[in-house]
């Protein structure tokens, strides 16, 4: 276990003290311990503090932020801020550069997300996508981001189409409607690491040019939802929408698709609103968990 490091020149003027700002003056820690409960509410201050940080720390991925900015950005005392800071990072769910001095989510925190599952994700976002399903009659399905790419979570088919199952698979991202969902709203360093080199041309329609992908991705942004048109397995066709989290950021993508005759590429705009709806529905279930 990691012991706190010292605060920076930034957090000197306050990390020395005991005495919060913010109404917590605790010379031994026996005000702030008697208060923590939050009366009638049932909450602990403290710990709704280091949640309030520990989100603010993920949302200023991928460069991090220093503690001051993090404590401006949560509306906390410097001092608290960095005590937060230290006491997370001893558990590894904040890492502090030693030379920036800025707070990324650790390791920790991925550690724990792999291990919880997506069984909540699940339930609330099932009946959006059997909704997706019967209102189209094309297969709905929902992918989660994962350090590598996506994975596929939950699949509605119609009861009377045979389809491929895609269920805990992972596929090209840049040969998929869902893969490019992604990339359009990730940062230019993130889509290079992501994306292998070369890119693979599985079929004729593959766009395995770095550029032509750029721009590509560029439109899908613009237009709201990504397409593919047999760029992964000839004969499947399809839209994908991404499911944003904070600063915009997709933690999953919502995908509609089918073979081509039945999702010709003139269905793509009423099917990319629709993706577009649903996604946003699948946001609003996940802020609820």
């Amino acid at each position: 276990m990691r012991t706190p490091k010292p605060p920076r020149a930034d957090d000197s003027t306050t990390a020395g003290t005991t005495g919060d700002t913010d109404g917590n003056h605790d010379t031994d820690g026996t005000a702030s311990r008697l208060a923590e409960p939050g009366g009638s509410s049932g909450k602990v201050q403290s710990l709704e503090r280091a949640i309030t940080l520990l989100e603010a720390t993920a949302d200023s991925a991928p460069d991090g932020e220093t503690a001051t900015n993090l404590a401006s950005r949560c509306g906390l005392n410097r001092a608290t801020a960095w005590r937060l800071l230290s006491t997370m990072e001893q558990y590894g769910l904040v890492e502090r550069d030693p030379l920036t001095s800025r707070y990324t989510v650790g390791f920790a925190v991925a550690r724990m997300a792999s291990a919880a599952g997506f069984d909540g994700l699940i339930r609330r976002s099932h009946g959006v996508l059997r909704q997706v399903s019967e209102q189209t009659g094309e297969t709905a399905n929902l992918a989660v981001v994962q350090q590598l790419g996506l994975t596929y979570i939950d699949e509605v088919t119609p009861p009377v189409v045979l389809s491929a199952k895609w269920l805990g698979r992972q596929a090209p991202l840049h040969a998929t409607s869902t893969g490019k969902a992604l990339l359009a709203w990730l940062p230019t360093e993130e889509v290079d690491v992501l994306l292998p080199e070369p890119l693979t041309a599985y079929t004729d329609t593959t766009v395995a040019d770095r550029g032509r992908l750029r721009a590509e991705l560029a439109e899908t942004r613009e237009r709201g939802y990504s397409v593919c048109a047999g760029e992964m397995e000839r004969n499947l066709y399809g839209v994908s929408a991404p499911v944003l989290g904070t600063r915009d950021r997709p933690f999953a993508v919502l995908s509609i698709w089918g073979p081509q005759d039945r999702v010709p590429e003139s269905r793509f705009p009423a099917l990319g609103a629709l993706a577009c709806g649903a996604a946003e529905e699948v946001a609003r279930a996940a802020r609820a968990l």
